[in-house]
C-alpha cells in the first residue's frame, strides 16, 4: 500500500499542470509547509513588487502618490480590481484596505441599522473570535447588550454547522448575519448562496468572513447577492505577515454613507479639496478610512499576478485533488492512531484544508515540527493540515503522512508537552 501510494503521488505530481508556480516560491530546503492557510509563503514576485514600491519611495518622494509603476494614491482601488475575480466580484466592489478586524467593524457600522423588532446579529458559535469581538463591540456602542442581541447558530458536533441551525436561527428579529465561508478549525465551506437567499427573506443583510477561502475556493459574491465580504491575503493569497486586508461591498449599496468616516472613502476629485463636508466614494473605495498601508499592500500586486495566470477554478481543482489524496494517506495509513478527520468529506462542504482530532494534537503538531514538516495546531485538540496548490506537492503530502504514522507509532509526540506555543 506504500509503495502504491507513493507511486500514486509521483503520477500526481507529473500531472499537476500549476507545478511550474512552485518555482515561484521561496521553499525551505528540507521543509514541508503545510501552514498556507495561517502564513502563505513569500513569492519573489511578492519580494518584487516590494522592492518596487521602496524604490518608488525612494525614486519619487512625495510624488510617489501619483507617479511610479503603481501609484499610491489609486493603489487600493487598483489592488482591488486585481482582487474581484478571486471572489467573483465586479472591480469597483473590491477595495484593498485596512486589516480583518477593523474592516469588520466598518461593515457592521455601515451596515447594522437596528429597530425596534429587527436588532438582532446572528453569528455562529465556531467563529474566529475577533469577528464576535467586533460585533460585540458594535452591539455596545448602540447600546444592545451582547448577551442578548448576538446570536449564535449552534453546533451539533463542535466542528460543523448545519444549514438547518443557521436557517432556524433567522428570524424577523435579525437585522445582520455574519458568518465565515470556511470555519477556521475544521474547515467546514459553508453553502453561501442559501444562506444569503434564506436571509433576504427576512430582509436581513448578510456578509462574510472569507479569511479560509479566498485564494482557495473561488466565490460569486455579486451573482450570489452577498452583501458585503471581509478578508485578509496573508493565508493562501500569501501577500506576508500583516498583509493589507480587502473588503466587498455589492454595487447596490454603492452610494451610501460608510459607518465610519474617513478621508480616503472620499471621491478621489474632492479628497485634496480639504473640505470637512464628506463626501463618498461612488464605490466600494467609500469604505477606506485612513491613507493606505503602501508597504503593507505592495507585496499583493506580484501575489496576484500569479493568481490572475493560475487562475482562481484550477487552484480550487488542484486543492481538492491535494485535501482528496490526503484523506486517502489518512485513511491507509492512520487508521490505527485514534486519529479523526472532523473536515467534511463532500467537495462542496469543503475549504482548502484538513482538520484532524486528537488528544494529544498539541504535541503531535511539536514531534511533526521537529521532523521539519510545518501543520498548525488549533486549540483544544486539532492538527490542521493546508496544502496550498500553488507550492505544495503530492510527494510532500505522502511524505508528511508517512513521517505522522513514525511518529504516532514511536510514540514520539510523548516527548514534547501537550500545550500550545504561544502561536501554535
Amino acid at each position: 500500500m506504500v509503495k502504491e501510494l507513493l507511486e500514486k503521488a509521483k503520477e500526481l505530481d507529473r500531472q499537476d499542470d500549476l507545478k511550474a508556480f512552485r518555482d515561484e516560491f521561496y521553499i525551505k530546503e528540507g521543509q514541508i509547509y503545510l501552514d498556507g492557510n495561517s502564513l502563505g509563503l513569500l513569492s519573489k514576485r511578492a519580494e518584487n513588487e516590494t522592492l518596487k514600491a521602496l524604490d518608488s519611495w525612494k525614486e519619487y518622494g512625495i510624488d510617489g502618490w501619483t507617479e511610479g509603476p503603481h501609484p499610491w494614491f489609486t493603489l487600493s482601488e487598483t489592488l482591488g480590481g486585481m482582487s474581484a475575480p478571486l471572489i467573483g466580484a465586479e472591480k469597483n466592489e473590491v477595495v484593498v484596505t485596512g486589516s480583518i478586524t477593523a474592516n469588520l467593524h466598518q461593515m457592521i457600522a455601515s451596515f447594522y441599522h437596528p429597530q425596534e423588532e429587527k436588532n438582532e446579529i446572528l453569528s455562529d458559535e465556531l467563529n474566529f473570535p475577533s469577528d464576535l469581538y467586533a460585533i460585540q463591540s458594535q452591539l455596545e456602542l448602540k447600546g444592545f447588550d451582547p448577551g442578548i442581541y448576538l446570536k449564535k447558530a449552534p453546533s451539533k458536533d463542535g466542528q460543523t454547522i448545519l444549514l438547518d441551525s443557521i436557517k432556524s436561527s433567522i428570524t424577523e428579529k435579525t437585522a445582520l448575519v455574519l458568518l465565515p465561508s470556511v470555519l477556521y478549525r475544521s474547515g467546514q465551506l459553508l453553502p453561501i448562496k442559501e444562506i444569503v437567499e434564506y436571509a433576504h427573506r427576512f430582509s436581513a443583510i448578510v456578509g462574510f468572513d472569507l479569511a479560509h477561502s479566498i485564494g482557495a475556493v473561488p466565490h460569486k459574491l455579486h451573482e450570489w447577492n452577498v452583501d458585503f465580504a471581509v478578508w485578509c491575503n496573508y493565508k493562501y493569497v500569501n501577500s506576508g505577515p500583516g498583509g493589507t486586508g480587502g473588503l466587498y461591498v455589492h454595487q447596490k449599496h454603492h452610494g451610501k454613507m460608510p459607518g465610519l468616516k474617513g478621508w480616503f472613502g472620499s471621491a478621489k476629485e474632492k479628497q485634496f479639496d480639504m473640505e470637512h463636508t464628506f463626501s463618498p466614494a461612488g464605490d466600494a473605495g467609500a469604505y477606506q478610512i485612513g491613507t493606505p498601508h503602501v508597504l503593507s499592500s505592495a507585496p499583493l500586486a506580484g501575489s496576484l499576478s500569479i493568481f490572475e495566470e493560475a487562475g482562481i477554478h484550477r487552484i480550487r481543482e488542484k486543492s481538492l485533488q491535494q485535501t482528496d489524496f490526503l484523506l486517502e494517506l489518512i485513511d491507509s495509513l492512520l487508521g490505527n492512531y485514534d486519529l479523526k478527520v472532523v473536515t467534511p468529506l463532500n467537495h462542496s462542504e469543503r475549504g482548502g484544508h484538513i482538520a484532524v482530532e486528537h488528544s494529544a494534537a498539541a504535541s503531535i503538531c511539536k514531534a511533526l515540527k521537529s521532523r521539519n514538516v510545518i501543520p498548525d495546531f488549533r486549540s483544544p485538540n486539532l492538527i490542521r493540515l493546508a496544502p496550498a496548490p500553488l507550492y505544495t506537492t503530492y510527494r510532500e503530502l505522502y511524505e508528511s503522512v508517512l513521517l505522522l504514522r513514525d511518529i504516532m507509532e514511536s510514540r514520539e509526540y510523548e516527548q514534547h508537552g501537550n500545550t500550545r506555543n504561544i502561536i501554535a
